[in-house]
């Protein structure tokens, strides 16, 4: 089945063809796990939340949020703390009781709403010209030169997957890009990053020397900040997670902002090519969020920036750019005898699959193209509400001779 591609390519690059764009099944509609829009639960104080409300033009009142910690209190205790803080808000009790302190919490963020969609409805992107079919769910697929894809649409009103490539880079039958993106708070940051990321990436790199990897990096680096400050220029507040792969010379130049990640398949064995940038895994983020004076949340198990983005890295998100920084993680590796294929996928695959799992599965299976789809269906049986996409490269005709 051939996968509805729902943007115009854009106008190839004389040196590159062909160009594969795919952002899949898209749609503006904000409906995504990584993003809440309530009121923080605050652990304590629900019993004043009435309160409150009915004093919201008092200049005296304040509003205060616990700093996570694991303790156990009784109510009691809890209150007396509460008794504990004066009128400007700073904290008088005992400094050694070991209590958690009060801060003022502060402004609440505000996140963009995004209109409903219902599935089956036609939408209209009007800034983009074009308008868009929301099919039902249902495993679509990809069968490229050297690459296979799938993708599953997840219980939300649209997709927000999207993935890219560019093949012949330069003339070159061993120079390609391949990417997969992750959408957040509609897909006009999924779209975008699709049809731009690879281009920019490529055109940095063009007049560099293979040996010369650090500017390779730099050029790519450079291809993710020109791509997010070309999108945040359009004033859209969506955005998106990427990780891609640049295939020259013989070598794989590997990046990731956010969680999509990148495996690599040497010898049967996965090897984790990309570093997540989830703060429930990576303190060094969560530290640089706060000491940029940012703060971090737990809601229900997850890290948040600002209490809102379980990502600290993505491509977009004005509101919280000061924070959520679209520079990549980059690493080079080269493609030796042994490395078989590449596994590209969102986070939609790898929430309910483990990397040697999917590693065995496109082992197992003698059509490339069904184990994408068996990985996608293996993901959805297992409870994943999310967006899929699944993407195979093949290693060996990107050997270097």
């Amino acid at each position: 089945m051939a996968l509805t591609l729902n943007s115009p390519p854009p106008s190839n690059l004389s040196w590159v063809s062909p160009l594969f764009v795919g952002p899949l099944l898209a749609n503006n509609n904000s409906n995504d796990d990584n993003i809440h829009h309530d009121e923080y639960n605050i652990k304590n104080i629900e019993a004043h939340k009435e309160e409150e409300e009915n004093d919201d033009d008092d200049p005296k009142r304040h509003r205060f949020f616990l700093q996570e910690k694991v303790i156990i209190r009784d109510d009691k205790s809890a209150r007396s703390e509460m008794m504990n803080v004066n009128e400007g808000g700073d904290w008088k009790g005992n400094k050694n009781s070991g209590s958690c302190r009060l801060r003022k919490r502060p402004s609440r963020l505000v996140v963009p709403e995004y209109p409903a969609v219902g599935e089956g409805q036609e939408f209209c992107d009007e800034k983009a010209g074009r308008t868009r079919r929301l099919d039902k769910e249902e495993v679509e697929v990809v069968e490229g030169r050297d690459f296979f894809l799938a993708a599953k649409k997840g219980m939300r009103m649209s997709m927000e997957d999207g993935y890219g490539v560019l093949v012949d880079i330069m003339g070159d039958s061993k120079q390609a890009f391949f990417a997969v993106m992750d959408g957040h708070g509609g897909c006009a940051a999924t779209d975008y990053v699709a049809e731009n990321l690879g281009k920019n990436i490529v055109k940095g790199v063009e007049d560099v020397p293979n040996s010369d990897e650090e500017k390779v990096a730099e050029a790519i680096r450079e291809g993710y900040l020109v791509t997010d400050k070309e999108f945040l220029s359009q004033g859209v507040s969506s955005g998106a997670c990427a990780a891609s792969v640049l295939v020259k010379k013989g070598k794989l130049h590997v990046a990731n902002v956010g969680d999509c990640r990148v495996i690599l398949s040497r010898k049967g064995v996965a090897h984790v090519l990309t570093n997540d940038h989830r703060l429930t895994t990576r303190e060094d983020e969560r530290l640089r969020i706060e000491n940029s004076g940012g703060f971090v949340h737990c809601r229900n198990g997850v890290w948040r920036v600002q209490g809102s983005l379980a990502v600290s890295r993505a491509i977009g998100d004005q509101h919280l750019k000061e924070w959520v920084i679209s520079e990549p993680e980059i690493k080079t590796i080269p493609i030796t005898s042994d490395s078989q294929f590449l596994i590209v996928a969102s986070d939609g695959l790898w929430d309910k699959i483990y990397d040697q799992e999917a590693v065995d599965i496109v082992l197992r299976e003698k059509s490339t193209l069904k184990a994408c789809k068996r990985l996608v269906d293996m993901s959805s049986s297992r409870g994943n509400m999310d967006d899929i996409t699944v993407m195979v490269v093949k290693l060996h005709n990107f050997m270097h001779i």
